[in-house]
């Protein structure tokens, strides 16, 4: 069974940093793309970034020059570095993982809040 968990998450003033965490299983994690997303109350979800298993990146325009994505293939682990965080950036945060065409997938963690204070 596919599992994306999920850590990092918490509350931080304006300004601070960051630094989520997704463990994949190892059975996808290599011919993933592994991203993250987020939805605010009220709200629809959205791509934060996203990391190809060839290690090509993209980011929303909101978090770009603020927010790293990287990925650690030996750790099956998928990592977003937040800095200079605003209360915008508020939101519960979703790993996802998903590859299209004849072995495609589509699973999700479970989220973890973040919450930005002034």
């Amino acid at each position: 069974q596919v599992q994306l968990v999920e850590s990092g998450g918490g509350s931080v003033q304006a300004g601070g940093s960051l630094r989520l965490s997704c463990a994949a299983s190892r059975s996808i994690f290599d011919i993933a793309t592994m991203g993250w997303y987020r939805q605010a109350p009220g709200e629809q979800r959205e791509l934060v970034a996203d990391i190809s298993s060839g290690g090509s990146t993209k980011y929303a325009d909101s978090v770009k020059g603020r927010f790293t994505i990287s990925r650690d293939n030996a750790k099956n682990t998928v990592y977003l570095q937040m800095n200079s965080l605003k209360p915008d950036d508020t939101a519960v945060y979703y790993c996802n993982a998903h590859r299209s065409g004849v072995l495609r997938f589509d699973y999700w963690g479970q989220g973890t809040q973040v919450t930005v204070s002034l």
